[in-house]
């Protein structure tokens, strides 16, 4: 048994107003405690015997994935400790090791996404545990299990859709109802060219069709290239932004530190914002939209930066 140590780490307040700390298992320290703070680091020697697979490690259901409730909260502290072959981070209900839907220990690449990690599973209420408020658990398990075995699916999929990128399309500018969107993409979308030009050597096509263009096979095969170099975390998240963003050139954008989060977003909303600012804003519609862009596009970033442990 053991207690964490006073420090700062992620504090949360529970019913009756007891304070209750996030930490890892490294920074418990002996003594010094007691009573209802102990947190059990291994099943208590009392119970060892009746101890089974399903009482040392916890595997979520399938479910998981696209579930809105999966169940009541059944642990009471979260914490992480360093992977059994030290190599990554684990995270611990109690004293039972989180797993992935498939049942594989849901090892993470860094101590600060592991924390992150652990804090959704911490902020769960005790009436049930809610999947859709846990984007970082999704994608850990989408990067864990999913692109491992689908990689080349991913990045073909990724790839058949680049050149119809959302910053490759412009609006017309002979047209009274498009003209006011044309002056947006030329003065937001146009740095972001000139950077794809920089960044792969290769100066894109720009079209007004609606069915798109063709970009040099140069600069596709460039793209395609750093894809594969990705790791599965940086992956799974380049793919989350872009099915969010309807473009693959602004998760690469941010993926090289060429864009910020609010950055990216105006880009994503531009023709949309620049109806809104003409026509107004629909309640219940855009503003469910825009608020909904905001946690997948924020949710993925931070879990790509923590990946890397910054």
């Amino acid at each position: 048994m053991a207690t964490l140590a006073g420090r700062r780490l992620l504090p949360r307040w529970v019913a009756g107003g007891r304070r209750r700390q996030l930490g890892t298992v490294a920074e418990a320290a002996t003594g010094g405690g007691g009573g209802d703070d102990a947190i059990y680091v291994k099943k208590p020697a009392a119970a060892a015997a009746v101890a089974t697979r399903d009482e040392t490690s916890v595997a979520m259901p399938v479910s998981f994935m696209t579930g809105s409730v999966v169940g009541k909260r059944f642990y009471r502290d979260t914490t992480v400790r360093r992977a059994d072959d030290g190599n990554g981070w684990t995270v611990m209900l109690d004293y039972r090791t989180l797993k992935s839907p498939a049942k594989r220990p849901l090892k993470l690449p860094s101590r600060a996404l592991a924390m992150a990690v652990a804090a959704e599973w911490e902020y769960q209420e005790s009436d049930g545990i809610r999947p859709f408020t846990m984007p970082l658990m999704k994608l850990a398990c989408t990067a864990l299990e999913r692109v491992p075995v689908t990689r080349a699916k991913v990045i073909d999929n990724l790839m058949n859709k680049f050149h119809q990128d959302l910053v490759f399309c412009r609006a017309p500018a002979d047209n009274e109802l498009t003209a006011g969107v044309h002056q947006r993409q030329k003065e937001k979308i146009d740095p972001i060219l000139d950077w794809v030009n920089s960044e792969f050597g290769f100066k894109p096509v720009v079209y007004t069709s609606f069915f798109g263009g063709k970009q040099e096979e140069g600069l596709a095969k460039a793209v395609e290239t750093v894809l594969k170099k990705a790791t599965d975390f940086e992956l799974a998240s380049i793919d989350a932004m872009a099915a969010a963003a309807h473009s693959l050139v602004i998760p690469l954008a941010i993926f090289k530190g060429r864009l910020g989060i609010e950055e990216a977003i105006e880009l994503i909303r531009l023709e949309e914002d620049h109806q809104v600012d003409r026509w107004g804003l629909v309640e219940g519609g855009h503003d469910v939209d825009i608020a909904d862009l905001k946690v997948q596009m924020s949710s993925a970033v931070v879990f790509l930066g923590l990946s890397r442990g910054l």
